[in-house]
């Protein structure tokens, strides 16, 4: 790519540079992520000012540099004001530009990246504020599909055998690990015994066990080593994994953070049953968890959120 081009982009990032200038990170359809120089952005009387902000979608005429493009023309398609007239939301907003920088290219087309983060950022501008954690955990699972990477929440990532939740069994649980792929059923990570070590006594029991994690200081060089089961990162009820089960749909919740009647009344077994805040808080902090160990990423926008909620 050589001279100007055109492209249309939402900027995710937008900071000072130089004494007036700005420095934007822009997602485009056309041709991925753009890092680009806003001459004399933060000058006040200059019509990049406003059109370099965060979350402005524009039509852009850049010019290519060797390491920096510039924005010689933005024409606003559009923005999302009430995203800044709300910390929380403009934080869940932040939270999913993140997310989509974690797993935009630069150079090649991402149409769809572009297409799914504006249509979730439309999404949280049009909620209900107290709504918000619902339509973040909602986003952050479809960005994460897209990717391939969307944690296994039907199956039991050990056994391959289906999961049913039992709404009516409060004890129902399974476990949660991002390093497993996601839920799995918790008798499936039953330790198997190794072979002694060398200084265990013949008479050893072969169902000693470990002590916290560790030998026990008392008889330890009798004890024969168990392999430990992988860590268990949190155990999900069933209404837990339920709503994470239906985060792959396209349409699921109401701008005041409920389950469409139709999903409600056949998850919950009524159109109008609420689902409590804590619970997408919770549902939210699972899901950075398992974003951040497979992306190796840290989303520090998230550190906000249970601040703001």
């Amino acid at each position: 790519m050589s001279g100007t081009y055109k492209a249309t982009g939402i900027t995710l990032k937008s900071i000072p540079f130089g004494e007036s200038d700005r420095l934007l990170t822009i997602l485009t359809p056309e041709v991925g992520l753009v890092r680009a120089i806003a001459p004399s952005a933060r000058k006040h009387q200059s019509r990049l000012r406003g059109r370099s902000g965060i979350f402005v979608v524009n039509e852009l005429l850049l010019s290519k540099g060797r390491s920096l493009d510039k924005v010689l023309q933005a024409d606003s398609l559009g923005s999302f004001p009430k995203l800044s007239q709300n910390l929380g939301k403009l934080t869940a907003g932040q939270y999913l530009a993140e997310l989509a920088l974690c797993q935009a290219l630069s150079q090649q087309p991402q149409a769809e990246l572009f297409t799914l983060l504006r249509e979730h950022l439309e999404r949280l501008e049009r909620c209900l504020p107290e709504a918000t954690p619902a339509f973040l955990v909602h986003g952050i699972f479809h960005l994460l599909a897209l990717e391939g990477i969307a944690p296994q929440v039907r199956t039991c990532g050990l056994t391959q055998t289906p999961l049913h939740p039992v709404l009516s069994d409060t004890s129902w649980q399974v476990g949660f690990d991002p390093s497993i792929g996601g839920a799995f059923r918790l008798e499936a990570m039953e330790p198997s015994p190794l072979p002694p070590s060398p200084n265990a006594s013949p008479s050893a029991s072969p169902n000693a066990s470990l002590d916290g994690g560790r030998l026990g200081e008392t008889n330890s060089a009798i004890r024969p080593r168990v392999r430990q089961p992988k860590r268990i990162y949190r155990r999900l009820t069933a209404l837990q994994l339920l709503l994470l089960q239906q985060l792959s749909e396209a349409e699921l919740l109401q701008p005041d953070g409920g389950l469409l009647p139709a999903i409600a009344s056949e998850v919950l077994g009524d159109p109008q049953a609420p689902v409590d805040k804590a619970v997408w808080l919770l549902l939210e902090r699972i899901l950075r968890q398992y974003l951040q160990y497979h992306l190796d990423q840290t989303i520090h926008s998230a550190a906000l959120i249970e601040s703001c909620f």
